[in-house]
């Protein structure tokens, strides 16, 4: 699916996007993983992430979170990385999009949670890779019947799997666990891609 280069505005901000269209009206908002170590809308599991959605049909909107890539700002600790993921939301909406779906990748999937903490009913569907369980808390009370899948490697350094099977029981969403892959996927992108269209 080709895509295209598009900057959003975000208050005095503008954030650096690749938006790929679709004939029907459902999209989904992509977040990368941590930009102090490297993550951008380029990474591997982002980009197997647009992959999957796409080929479900969904328009896919993968950015960079402020002070990464073309994107203007610095980095603020999730705060207003949050307001970032909103106003990808809010372009997706501007372009005909009526159904949003969230998909987060290790800090993109703890940032995700915290807006899907704050918002009911925003997002269609929510699915997150790698949630960082050993480095970030995760307010799960919240996140009851708002996340639909769950993505984990069985060796995932960040995401101690039984930990996750544990939270995961309490907030009625599904578990997928790749076998041999760790927290970056990298060999196992089209295990990713099986794993998240089967969620989808």
């Amino acid at each position: 699916m080709k895509e295209e280069r598009v900057y959003i505005k975000n208050g005095e901000l503008t954030i650096e996007g690749l938006l790929s269209e679709s004939r029907e009206e459902k999209g989904v908002v992509i977040c990368h993983p941590h930009p102090l170590m490297g993550g951008s809308m380029y990474n591997n599991v982002v980009e197997a992430i647009q992959e999957a959605y796409a080929a479900k049909n969904y328009a896919t909107l993968k950015f960079n979170f402020r002070g990464v890539g073309g994107s203007t700002g610095r980095y603020d600790d999730g705060r207003g990385e949050q307001a970032d993921i909103l106003a990808a939301v809010k372009y997706l909406q501007d372009v005909g999009i009526s159904e949003t779906a969230l998909a987060g990748y290790s800090f993109g999937a703890w940032v995700g949670a915290k807006v899907v903490e704050r918002f009911d009913n925003l997002f269609s569907n929510v699915a997150f890779i790698s949630p960082p369980l050993n480095l970030y808390d995760f307010n799960w009370p919240q996140l009851i019947n708002k996340i639909n899948g769950v993505v984990c490697g069985n060796d995932d350094q960040f995401c101690d799997v039984h930990l996750l099977q544990e939270k995961i029981k309490n907030i009625a969403a599904n578990l997928k666990i790749i076998s041999d892959a760790d927290h970056f996927y990298f060999g196992k992108e089209k295990d990713l891609i099986n794993a998240l269209r089967e969620l989808l």
